[in-house]
């Protein structure tokens, strides 16, 4: 039932991987379109939900979760699917985490939110042309070291089905270019095969759909 599943925020590359989670398990869900840095997420009916104010927010009948990795991880597991790779093996699910944690920390929060911190918020923030160039060299060497690992041997980053570390990974390849970030080629290609899918482009329609 779509009413048991409820997702609140759009608009951003963290919103998107829900989205795009759902719609690969072919789950039907009900999409609260609130945004960040609007005032909707200070709400009091929205702090209820979560009291950090942060979107995006799943709610699966009583149970809520925040965080879009925990969320894209906890929607895998709760919903087996042939197509996603969801291992339940201390060892499988070490090799997955390994790279969620380095997806979420290394690129995600130490590199791409400090480019956005002092550059498309630096009303907020501050300028600091000095850690934003210190965080673009940085993403982009630990995204060269990784670069032999992705989409090279195997068309998704742990074999041949799709896992929440591709979904994590592609947001943060699509949030790169928006800060024109260069991408190595072997990375490009692994992108373009990501956004193809047909699930990512009706994610994409939903979370950016203004």
């Amino acid at each position: 039932m779509a009413d048991d599943l409820i997702l609140w925020g759009t608009g951003t590359s963290r919103t998107m991987r829900p989205h795009w989670m759902l719609l690969e398990l072919g789950q039907e869900y009900i999409t609260r379109p609130i945004k960040a840095r609007t005032g909707e997420t200070l709400a009091p009916e929205f702090r209820r939900i979560n009291p950090r104010h942060k979107i995006p927010v799943l709610r699966h009948g009583s149970f809520t979760i925040a965080e879009s990795a925990a969320i894209v991880q906890y929607l895998a597991d709760t919903f087996p699917s042939p197509s996603i790779h969801a291992p339940v093996d201390a060892a499988g699910r070490a090799v997955l985490n390994e790279w969620c944690y380095f997806i979420m920390t290394e690129l995600d929060a130490a590199s791409l939110y400090t480019v956005r911190r002092h550059l498309g918020l630096k009303h907020i923030y501050g300028e600091a042309p000095t850690a934003v160039d210190a965080a673009k060299k940085y993403f982009a060497h630990n995204l060269e070291a990784m670069a032999p690992r992705i989409g090279i041997e195997t068309p998704f980053l742990l074999g041949s089905r799709l896992s929440a570390a591709d979904i994590l990974l592609t947001t943060c390849l699509d949030w790169a270019i928006a800060e024109g970030l260069a991408l190595p080629d072997s990375v490009m290609e692994y992108r373009r095969r990501m956004t193809r899918r047909p699930a990512y482009r009706d994610a994409f329609a939903r979370n950016y759909a203004d």
